[in-house]
């Protein structure tokens, strides 16, 4: 049972990811209401006929949705998905042009449709997106953030726990930074269980070396392009992770997730929003400041804000 009474979730944006949060947080039960907003009225509306078919079966009992900004109203969670979508061979990077200008002129509207809200964005990319909407809003940085790591993080303990023979809830470690080519896991604080990363084994699973870690990381990274590749979108787990963020703030669980939120004197970090362990509650999203970083983490870390704090100044020029 939500904390947050007759709680509601709206998704902006009904293409592919949109369609795909809105269809998990049904099926989750993660809300007790879903919508579904978009400005093409006949997608938005179709995607909701064809969730609201299903509703006899799934854990929230009410899909609404439509092409008026009335949609939104009443909203306790914004999660933003509109945008162009990432083609086969572009750079999450190179689509912050075209999407920081729908952002900029979107988020105002949102807000005064649904002013008490949280606001998730997980339109790509979603690190500078964040501080662009967080900047057009004058939100506290913990009401707005982005989805960030969290999809991959999953996927890092996806490949850990098939390497280590244990279940991916067993395995307890996180990819921060950048949401795309600057990302890189905290190997330093990585267990599968209490042991550290380095030191796991059990039968027919010999321990892990550096060099297939550093592996396993590059095919985190370059885990969105494949599929990309492949079937023109990430949309089924970056769909469920989504409602995991929505729960965790519906629930007000203090749940601790890598989310993306603009930072503040963050281990030297200001100004950029980047993925770090973080608390996600009905609040917001709060950055755990006692996180520790290896002396080598930390100039990655650091890298990522300078890589992203250049794309953030090129948008605003």
């Amino acid at each position: 049972m939500s904390v947050i009474e007759n709680s509601k979730v709206t998704v902006v944006g009904a293409g592919s990811v949109g369609s795909s949060a809105a269809y998990a947080a049904l099926i989750r039960g993660s809300a007790r209401h879903v919508a579904l907003y978009d400005i093409a009225t006949e997608k938005v509306e179709a995607e909701v006929l064809d969730l609201a078919h299903g509703t006899q079966f799934t854990g929230s009992s009410d899909i609404v949705g439509g092409s008026d900004l009335s949609v939104v109203e009443g909203s306790h969670v914004v999660v933003i998905t509109a945008g162009a979508k990432q083609k086969p061979g572009q750079t999450r990077i190179e689509l912050a042009g075209v999407n920081a200008g729908i952002i900029r002129s979107m988020m105002p509207q949102l807000l005064e449709a649904a002013p008490n809200a949280v606001y998730v964005i997980v339109t790509n990319p979603c690190d500078v997106l964040t501080v662009l909407a967080q900047e057009a809003t004058g939100l506290p940085p913990e009401r707005i953030f982005a989805s960030g790591t969290v999809l991959d993080t999953s996927r890092l303990r996806w490949l850990l726990a098939r390497r280590a023979g244990v279940s991916t809830s067993s395995v307890h470690a996180y990819i921060v930074g950048e949401h795309g080519d600057t990302e890189f896991p905290m190997w330093s604080a990585a267990t599968i269980g209490t042991v550290p990363i380095l030191e796991w084994k059990n039968h027919g699973h010999p321990p892990m070396t550096v060099d297939e870690l550093d592996a396993i990381a590059v095919d985190v990274r370059d885990a969105a392009y494949k599929v990309i590749q492949g079937k023109g979108a990430t949309n089924y787990a970056i769909g469920l992770s989504t409602a995991r963020i929505i729960e965790a703030i519906l629930n007000d669980e203090h749940a601790v997730m890598p989310v993306s939120t603009v930072l503040s004197d963050f281990h030297g970090v200001d100004g950029v929003a980047l993925s770090v362990p973080s608390i996600v509650s009905a609040s917001g999203a709060a950055p755990i400041r006692e996180t520790r970083f290896s002396p080598s983490e930390l100039g990655l870390l650091r890298r990522s804000a300078d890589a992203l704090r250049d794309v953030a100044r090129s948008l605003r020029d």
